[in-house]
Formats: structure tokens, C-alpha cells, sequence
């Protein structure tokens, strides 16, 4: 009877553990095998080393903590999970000396160093440094959805996503501002509400220097500068750079106002309107001017003040180099180019330019003027 033994290393983690052995044992005969095992001195004191580690680790564990009862097939797996019990790290990055319980963690991590990415997409060619992350971009090629909301049945692509979600119906906020105790459902928007804080505006815009604490919010600001219009009503084809403007435009259309005044029933179709409006009321002027102390119920009114100590005049007409400084003289003095004539005598059908020189018009109508004359003469006489 020959032998033939094959000494067969269980290697998991690539040569941090050489633990477990089988032998495969080859008979010439069909009779019942004898298995002889050639295992050195030395090798059996290694694997004796570590399991007398891994079952001292386990006896700790039992003392200190409630038993977990979880099962493995080799010890070498066992011995993996006890990290996640005592915190055990063995493997370090060299470039960060960030550490990890797993080699396959640490191989993972390394790519964000060398910026490795040997998982490809097959359809769209690009690359990515995890097999899950090519995965969930699979999804979008294939628009699997494998993630489903049980309560509303909206379904992502990604669990974290699903996970995210779960909390619009739970309403459970984990994240907590440290200044002020506000809580929020992701990390994200914390991390803006932060910046209301610290006063960090990390998004500027190239055209006027302007500073957002959101990039949203300087890509609606770009609109300013670009012109651009996405948002258009389907009624009137009217166009708006903000999708709130155009909701309030809407209800030009529908005629609902849910704002409503208490105290004179006054409808409004913005509660931004309704506010200003109670100033009304109240006799609010929240907006100071700091050159006379004057006050004005509305932001715009006081920005128009301003040009009056700055002698500012933004709105100019090209054919003649006019400038004004309020948006509404200029559109009178347009009237000048065009022969326009708006205001029209109720006694004559006369059309006037200027509601001042109709008014003038109107007193021959009335005579109006012969009395203010004649006051004029006797006033001479005093």
C-alpha cells in the first residue's frame, strides 16, 4: 500500500493566517484509506499558538459582553469576526494611518490613494474602485429598482437611498446642529445649516462677486446674469427663473389667494405679500435708511431712497444718454421718442403725455384756473 500526501494550505486574507490544513490522501486500492499525516514540530506549535489566542479571545469576550452565538466553519472566520467585539484593527493604511479590521477593507481603501478603478462598465465604459459601486451604476443603464418603499412603493436604485427615504415616513432626524439643537434627515443638509453659523458662503459668483452658502442658490442667482427662464407657465407661455415665482404666478390664472388679511379679509396669493401687507396695519418700517432715519415698509422702497443720497441712476436710455434713477421716469420720458400718449381728457378726448399736463388740460374744463387767477390778483394787492 503507497501513500501519496498533499500538504493544502487555508489561506484567507492573503498570508496574515495560515491556520487550518486539509490533506488529501490518494489510495491505489480500493480498500478503506489510511490517512498519514507529515505535519512538523514547528508548524503544529504555530497553529496550537492561535487557536490558544482565538479561544482566549473568545473566553474575554464571554466575560465582558453578552455572547453573540454567531457560528463559523474555520477559525480563520472566527477569528475575523472577533474584531468587530474588541475593536481589533491590525491592518493600517501607510499613506493616512487609517486602519481597518479586514485586508480586503484596506485594499478597498488604497484605491482612494492611487486612484485605482478596475471595475469598468461595459456599456459606458467608466470606471469605478468598488465592484458595488459599478453595480448600482449598472442600474442605471438597466432602470433596476431592487430598493421598495413599503409604505408608498417608490422604489431606488440604491439602499442607502431607500434607507434615506424610510425617514420622510418615520420621521426620525439623527442629525443634530450643536449650536442650535435643529435636526435633520441627512448629513447633507445639516452641513448647510451649518453655514448659517459660521457665515461660510463657499459659492461665488464670477459676474458680481456675490456669495451663496448653497450652489443651488447661485445657480438660480446666475439667472440673473444669463437671462435664463426655465420655468414657463403652460397657460400664458410666461417664463421665470425661479420655480417659486412661477407657483405664485399660477394663481394669476386659478384666482387663488389662500393668504388671507384678519383684519380687513384682504386675499394674497404669497404669504411674503400677506407680511407686508400687515405692515399696513401695524405700521411696521423695518427697513432704515442710515443717511436720515428715514423708514419704508418695503425693501424696495428703501434701495429707491438710497439713490437719492447716492445719486445713483441705473435706468438710461441709449438714443439720448438719459439717465434716471427711478425705473418709472424713465419709462415717462420714453413717451417723449415715441409720441406716445396715454392719458386721454374725459371732456375732450385730448390725449396727454404726462398725467401733470392733463391735469393742467382739465382745469380749462373746469375753471379751475380763472379762480386760482384771480386769488393770484388779489394776493398782489396785499
Amino acid at each position: 500500500m503507497s501513500f501519496v500526501i498533499l500538504p493544502q494550505h487555508y489561506v484567507t486574507e492573503e498570508d496574515f493566517f495560515n491556520q487550518q490544513r486539509n490533506f488529501r490522501v490518494e489510495q491505489a486500492e480500493p480498500e478503506p484509506a489510511k490517512v498519514e499525516l507529515c505535519i512538523s514540530q514547528d508548524e503544529e506549535q504555530l497553529d496550537l499558538k492561535q487557536e490558544t489566542d482565538t479561544l482566549m479571545a473568545i473566553s474575554t469576550y464571554e466575560e465582558s459582553e453578552n455572547k453573540c452565538e454567531k457560528s463559523f466553519s474555520n477559525i480563520c472566520n472566527l477569528k475575523t469576526h472577533m474584531r468587530t467585539h474588541t475593536g481589533e484593527k491590525p491592518f493600517s493604511c501607510k499613506e493616512c494611518d487609517t486602519s481597518f479590521n479586514l485586508i480586503s477593507s484596506l485594499k478597498k481603501h488604497m484605491r482612494t490613494h492611487t486612484r485605482e478603478k478596475p471595475f469598468t462598465c461595459k456599456d459606458c465604459d467608466k470606471s469605478f474602485s468598488q465592484i458595488s459601486h459599478l453595480y448600482s451604476h449598472m442600474r442605471t443603464h438597466t432602470g433596476e429598482k431592487p430598493f421598495s418603499c413599503k409604505e408608498c412603493d417608490k422604489s431606488f436604485r440604491q439602499i442607502n437611498n431607500l434607507k434615506r427615504h424610510m425617514r420622510i415616513h418615520t420621521g426620525e432626524k439623527p442629525f443634530f446642529c450643536q449650536e442650535c439643537n435643529k435636526s435633520f434627515r441627512q448629513t447633507f443638509d445639516l452641513k448647510i445649516h451649518m453655514r448659517t453659523h459660521t457665515g461660510e458662503k463657499p459659492f461665488s459668483c464670477n459676474e458680481c462677486d456675490s456669495s451663496f452658502n448653497q450652489l443651488s442658490s447661485l445657480k438660480t442667482h446666475m439667472r440673473t446674469h444669463t437671462g435664463e427662464k426655465p420655468f414657463s407657465c403652460k397657460e400664458c407661455n410666461k417664463g421665470f427663473s425661479q420655480i417659486s415665482h412661477l407657483k405664485a404666478h399660477m394663481s394669476t390664472h386659478s384666482g387663488v389667494k389662500p393668504f388671507s388679511c384678519k383684519i380687513c379679509d384682504k386675499g394674497f396669493s404669497r404669504i411674503y405679500h400677506l407680511k407686508r401687507h400687515m405692515r399696513t396695519h401695524t405700521g411696521e418700517a423695518p427697513f432704515s435708511c442710515t443717511g436720515c432715519d428715514k423708514s419704508y415698509t418695503k425693501l424696495r422702497s428703501l434701495k429707491t431712497h438710497m439713490r437719492s443720497h447716492t445719486g445713483e441712476k441705473p435706468f438710461c436710455y441709449n438714443d439720448c444718454d438719459k439717465s434716471f434713477s427711478h425705473k418709472r421716469n424713465l419709462r415717462t420720458h420714453l413717451r417723449s421718442h415715441t409720441g406716445q400718449k396715454p392719458f386721454s381728457c374725459n371732456e375732450c378726448d385730448k390725449p396727454f403725455c404726462y398725467t401733470s399736463v392733463l391735469k393742467t388740460h382739465m382745469r380749462s374744463h373746469t375753471g379751475e384756473n380763472d379762480i386760482s387767477n384771480l386769488k393770484k390778483h388779489v394776493n398782489s394787492h396785499k
